[in-house]
C-alpha cells in the first residue's frame, strides 16, 4: 500500500488507470462474493483518496463514486455500511475546484431507502444511512453546482428519512438550543437530529419552502398532529436551527397547511395551531417579516371557522345519541379556539406598539357590530364578538401606549364603545377588559382588584401630557356617557360593577386634570342622583351596586386629590352608611345580595361634592351604532358645599333630593309666557283695525330712522378737535377751535 501510495503520488496521471482496475476488480469481486478482496480494494482507494488533491483526481473520485455505488446495491448490509463509511470519508474532503458533472441522485435514495432499512439490524443499517445523508448534505448544500440537491424530489426523500428515525427518539429529550457538536450517543435518533439541524442550518433563502414542505407531508402521513408532541418537536428544531429572517417563510408554509385541514377533525387543527404557537413564540424574538397582518387574517378565519362548525354541530341534535358525541364535538371546538387565542395573544404581545396598535385596529374591524342590542343577535355572532374581543385582550395585554390618542383612535374607540351597550354582561367585561388594558400605563390595575376602599395603595402615576388633555377634551364625554349606561344595565353581576370601578380609577391616575376629575364627580352624582330617582325601575340588586360604587370610587378620588373637607365628608358619610344601610357598601352588598327595601334608598346620605351634574342619558338607536354620537344635553347646577359637619338625614333628604333639583331647573314656566306672548301678537295683528297696525308700525319706522341718522352724522361729520375745524360760511372758510376740557371723548379713549 506504501509503494502504490508512493507511486500514485508521484504519478497523478496514472490515478484514473488505477481507479478503473480497481473498480473492475471490486466489482468480480463482489459478484463472486469474495468479500475479503473488496474490502482489501476499498481501503486502498481510501488511502489514495486521501493522499492525493492533485487536479487529477477527478477521473479518479468518478471510479471510487462508482465503486461505492456497487457496494450500495448489494443485499448484504456489511458491504452497504463498507460503501457508506468510504463515502463519509469522501465527503469530508474538500475539492479546490467544482464538479460540473456529478450527480448525486442515486445517492440520496439509497441512503434514504436504508434509513427505512426492515433488516435483523435495522439500527446499524439507518445508522449508516443517515451517515451517508449527512454526506450528502455536506458535500452538495454549499456547492452552487448541486442546487438540485434542494429540489422537491431531493427533499421528499432527504427529510422524511431523517423523521422517521427522529420518531424513535421518545425516551432522550434534547434542549431545541443543543449544540450540534454535544450528540454524545451514536444512537440513529440522535444522527438523524444533527443532520437535520445541518441541513435547514445551510438552507438559503429560496430553499426554505422546499425544506418545511416535506415536513408536513411527513407529520400528516404518520397522522402525528394528534398528539402533537413529535410535531412541536420538530418545529423547535427547525425555527432554532434556521436563520432568523427566513422565519416568516415557516409561518406562512404553517399558515397554509391550516387552511388546507380548514374541514379536519378538532383535535388536528388544535395540534397544528399549537405548533404555529410555538413557531411564533420563537420567531417573535427576532425577525418577523411581513406576514404579521397574514397571521392575524388566517388565525381569526379559522376561529370563525371553528365557532360555526360548534354551533352548526349543536344545531343538528336530533336524538340522545347524538348529544353525546356533539357535547364532545364542542368542546373540542373551544380547544381550537382557546388554542387560537392564545397564539394571538402569545403573537400580539411580542409585537413592537406601532405594529401591535395596527393589529387591533385589524381585530376591531373584524368584530361584528350591528344596529340592533345583542339579544336580537344570533348565538354565533355573539360567540364571534366574545372570541374576537378576548383576542384583543391578549394582544392588548402589556400595551403602552405614549399618548391616548394612538392607543384608542376614533376608529377603535367608537365600535369598541358601541360593544359595550350591548345587552350581555359578558361582553360589556370584556370591553372594559380591553380599556383597562389600553389605559393603564402604569401597572397599577391590580392594585385596584375588588370594589373595596381603603389608604395606602401606592399608586404610580405621572403628569398628564397635553396629548392626553386633549384626548379627554374630545372623547371624555363619550367614555363618560358609556359608563353611566354600563351601570344600569339589568344583568350586570359583581364582575361588571368591579370592572367599572377599575375604569374609573385608571381613567384618574391616568387621564384626569382638574376638569376632568370635576366631570367624574359629576359623574358619579349623576349615577347617585339616577339610583334615587329609579325612574326605569331598575332592580334592588343593580341600584344598591351602583351606591357601593359610587361610595367606593369616590373614597378613591378623595385620597387622590387630598382635599381635607372632602376626604372628611366622604368618610363621615362611609361611616354612616356602616350604621344605618350597610347594603349601600360594596362589602356588604356583593356579598350578601341585598334584598332590601325600596323606601330605604330615599333615607340614606347622599354624597355631596362641590359640582352636581345631572346627565340626560337616553340611548337611541344611533348608539349601538359605531359611528360618532352626538354629545347628550346636560345641565349643570352649581351648589354651594355646607359645613363640614353632617346634618340630619331627614333635612338632608328635603334639601336636596332628585324632585328638588327637577324644580329648581324646571323651564316650564317660561315656555308658557313666552307661548302666551306669541299668541297675544298674533291675535292682535288678526283683530286690531289697520289705522292702529299702521301707526305702530310707523313710530318702529321713525325710531330706526332716527337712529340711523344719529349714527350718519357722527360717522360723517368730525370730532372737535383743539386745533380747531373748518367750517364755509357764506364762502369764506372759518376756523373754530374748541378747548380739551369741553371735548367729550369716547369711554375707551379715557385713561
Amino acid at each position: 500500500m506504501e509503494k502504490l501510495t508512493f507511486y500514485a503520488v508521484s504519478a497523478p496521471e496514472k490515478l484514473d488507470r488505477i481507479g478503473a482496475y480497481l473498480a473492475e476488480r471490486l466489482s468480480r469481486d463482489v459478484v463472486r462474493h469474495r468479500y475479503g478482496y473488496v474490502v482489501i480494494a476499498m481501503e486502498a482507494l481510501d488511502q489514495l483518496l486521501m493522499a492525493c488533491h492533485s487536479q487529477s483526481i477527478k477521473p479518479f473520485v468518478e471510479s471510487f463514486l462508482h465503486m461505492v455505488a456497487k457496494l450500495l446495491e448489494s443485499r448484504e448490509p456489511d458491504l452497504q455500511v463498507l460503501g457508506t463509511n468510504s463515502f463519509v470519508k469522501f465527503a469530508n474532503i474538500e475539492e479546490d475546484t467544482p464538479s460540473y458533472h456529478r450527480r448525486y441522485d442515486f445517492f440520496v435514495s439509497q441512503f434514504s431507502a436504508m434509513c427505512h432499512s426492515t433488516h435483523e439490524d435495522p439500527e446499524t443499517c439507518s445508522r449508516s444511512g443517515i451517515k451517508g445523508l449527512q454526506g450528502v448534505v455536506r458535500k452538495t448544500v454549499n456547492d452552487e453546482l448541486q442546487a438540485i440537491i434542494w429540489e422537491p424530489q431531493h427533499m421528499d426523500k432527504l427529510i422524511p428519512s431523517m423523521l422517521f428515525n427522529m420518531q424513535d427518539n421518545e425516551d432522550s429529550e434534547s434542549s431545541p438550543l443543543q449544540n450540534i457538536a454535544t450528540v454524545c450517543e451514536e444512537n440513529p435518533a440522535s444522527l438523524a437530529e444533527s443532520c437535520f439541524r445541518e441541513l435547514l442550518g445551510r438552507a438559503a433563502y429560496g430553499n426554505m419552502n422546499n425544506a418545511v414542505h416535506p415536513v408536513l407531508v411527513h407529520l400528516d402521513n404518520h397522522r402525528l398532529w394528534d398528539p402533537n408532541d413529535f410535531a412541536v418537536s420538530c418545529f423547535r428544531i427547525i425555527m432554532y436551527s434556521i436563520q432568523a429572517q427566513h422565519s416568516h417563510h415557516v409561518i406562512q408554509q404553517v399558515l397554509s397547511h391550516l387552511d388546507t385541514h380548514s374541514k379536519n377533525t378538532p383535535r388536528v387543527r388544535a395540534g397544528i395551531v399549537q405548533v404555529l404557537l410555538e413557531t411564533v413564540a420563537i420567531a417573535a424574538k427576532g425577525s418577523i417579516g411581513p406576514t404579521v397582518l397574514e397571521v392575524f387574517n388566517t388565525l381569526l378565519k379559522h376561529l370563525r371557522m371553528s365557532v360555526d362548525f360548534e354551533l352548526g354541530d349543536g344545531s343538528r341534535r336530533n336524538s340522545a345519541s347524538s348529544l353525546s358525541s356533539t357535547r364532545t364535538k364542542e368542546s373540542e371546538e373551544r380547544i381550537v379556539q382557546n388554542a387560537i387565542i392564545q397564539t394571538i395573544g402569545f403573537f400580539g404581545g411580542n409585537l413592537p406598539d406601532y405594529q401591535r396598535a395596527e393589529v387591533m385596529m385589524f381585530i376591531m374591524g373584524k368584530v361584528p357590530v350591528y344596529g340592533t342590542p345583542c339579544h336580537t343577535l344570533d348565538t354565533g355572532t355573539k360567540r364571534i364578538q366574545a372570541m374576537l374581543l378576548s383576542s384583543l385582550i391578549m394582544v392588548t395585554s402589556g400595551f403602552k401606549c405614549k399618548t391616548m390618542c394612538a392607543g384608542l383612535p376614533v376608529a377603535f374607540l367608537e365600535p369598541l364603545c358601541s360593544i359595550s351597550l350591548m345587552e350581555d354582561s359578558e361582553l360589556r367585561q370584556l370591553v372594559l377588559e380591553i380599556l383597562h388594558n389600553i389605559i393603564d400605563r402604569h401597572d397599577n390595575r391590580a392594585k385596584l382588584r375588588g370594589i373595596r376602599y381603603g389608604s395606602a395603595l401606592k399608586i404610580k402615576r405621572e403628569k398628564i401630557s397635553k396629548q392626553d388633555v386633549v384626548f379627554m377634551k374630545k372623547h371624555g364625554q363619550q367614555l363618560y356617557r358609556h359608563i353611566y349606561l354600563g351601570c344600569k344595565e339589568e344583568d350586570n353581576v359583581e364582575k361588571n360593577f368591579e370592572l367599572l370601578f377599575t375604569a374609573l380609577a385608571l381613567i384618574t391616575i391616568e387621564l384626569a386634570n382638574e376638569e376632568v376629575m370635576i366631570d367624574l364627580i359629576r359623574l358619579s352624582i349623576a349615577l347617585q342622583d339616577m339610583v334615587l330617582a329609579n325612574e326605569e325601575n331598575m332592580p334592588m340588586f343593580i341600584r344598591c351596586g351602583i351606591m357601593a360604587l359610587v361610595a367606593a370610587y369616590l373614597n378613591f378620588l378623595s385620597q387622590m386629590i387630598a382635599n381635607p373637607p372632602f376626604c372628611q365628608h366622604v368618610s363621615k358619610v362611609i361611616e354612616m352608611r356602616n350604621l344605618d344601610a350597610p347594603y349601600l357598601l360594596p362589602e356588604h352588598v356583593f356579598r350578601e345580595k341585598c334584598v332590601s327595601n325600596p323606601c330605604m334608598i330615599r333615607n340614606i346620605s347622599v354624597l355631596k361634592a362641590w359640582i352636581i351634574y345631572i346627565f340626560d342619558f337616553r340611548p337611541t338607536e344611533e348608539d349601538r351604532l359605531p359611528r360618532r354620537k352626538s354629545f347628550v344635553d346636560t345641565i349643570s347646577l352649581q351648589v354651594d358645599i355646607l359645613s363640614n359637619s353632617l346634618p340630619d338625614q331627614s333635612q338632608l333628604a328635603e334639601e336636596i333630593t332628585f324632585e328638588t333639583l327637577k324644580k329648581a331647573i324646571d323651564t316650564t314656566g317660561l315656555e308658557e309666557q313666552e307661548r302666551e306672548r306669541r299668541r297675544q301678537v298674533m291675535e292682535k295683528f288678526q283683530k286690531a283695525p289697520f289705522e292702529e297696525i299702521a301707526a305702530h308700525c310707523e313710530s318702529k319706522a321713525n325710531m330706526l330712522h332716527d337712529r340711523l341718522a344719529q349714527i350718519f352724522e357722527l360717522t360723517i361729520r368730525p370730532p372737535p378737535s383743539p386745533s380747531g375745524t373748518v367750517t364755509v360760511t357764506s364762502g369764506h372758510a372759518q376756523y373754530q377751535s374748541v378747548p380739551v376740557y369741553e371735548m367729550k371723548f369716547p369711554d375707551l379713549c379715557v385713561y
